[in-house]
């Protein structure tokens, strides 16, 4: 293939990306027949220029729509602090393939293991590659459709949240107890069911989620929704904020020893 072929065929490729399909089949020809041959490769960067700018823009705008927080990503996540099978569970889901076949990713553990943390820095590698990330707080996420619900709008808002690839439900075991709370989670969970991922972390282990909904059966029927097709990541390590709690008592001691 010459390199006028090649160059023929990203010009075409990226014209097409840019929805310009005339563009791109016929600026070779005309460029080569007006005798500006020499001039497409300067066409191709600036063509590729505005691919990347583009690129930066899109992820600009998911990563404000994520309400991901801005300090924890992939890069602060303390990763040498994880078990090795935690790290390799981590590494393999941040390759975003789990989005794409509609798995969910469940993570559990005492407060302060940086579960939030791993899927906030997962949520942020998806953001990177294109995909679109909510972050909320699971009584946020219950509370404004319930309203919605009561305006008979609940429908709309589901479909709103539908437009997410990957759904970061954060601190499950702490939503108000009641029928209605967990009958709206339970439907957030079905509609989402083998078509869009869902990301939850929790400090309660499926033995305790009746503490979460209504009745037995709607809990069995929620886990059994949740964990068809999912990753479980188990953070039994000790708790960041007390270890650090912990340093800084120690600093402080030596410090006024000195």
């Amino acid at each position: 293939m010459t390199d006028t072929s090649v160059m023929q065929e990203r010009i075409g490729e990226l014209c097409y990306q840019f929805k310009l399909p005339t563009m791109g089949a016929q600026s070779v020809a005309r460029f080569t027949a007006a005798g500006h041959g020499d001039a497409l490769s300067t066409f191709l960067e600036v063509l590729e220029q505005e691919a990347e700018d583009r690129k930066h823009r899109r992820i600009n705008r998911l990563r404000k729509e994520s309400k991901l927080p801005s300090g924890k990503t992939w890069e602060t996540f303390e990763h040498h602090q994880m078990p090795l099978a935690l790290r390799q569970q981590l590494d393999q889901l941040a390759q975003g393939s789990f989005v794409d076949q509609g798995m969910n990713v469940l993570a559990f553990g005492l407060p302060g293991t940086g579960k939030t943390h791993a899927l906030c820095a997962l949520g942020h590698r998806l953001v990177e590659s294109g995909r679109s990330v909510l972050f909320v707080p699971a009584y946020r996420l219950v509370q404004e459709p319930l309203a919605a619900r009561r305006n008979l709008d609940l429908p709309r808002r589901l479909r709103k949240l539908d437009n997410f690839d990957f759904l970061l439900l954060d601190d499950l075991g702490y939503l108000p107890q009641g029928d209605e709370e967990s009958e709206v989670l339970f439907t957030l969970i079905a509609e989402r069911y083998e078509r869009r991922s869902l990301g939850i972390t929790s400090n309660l282990v499926f033995s305790e989620w009746e503490r979460i909904f209504a009745n037995p059966m709607a809990t069995a029927a929620a886990i059994d929704r949740v964990v068809h097709d999912s990753t479980i990541m188990e953070f039994d390590v000790p708790s960041y904020r007390t270890g650090a709690a912990r340093q800084r008592g120690q600093t402080e001691e030596v410090n006024r020893q000195n």
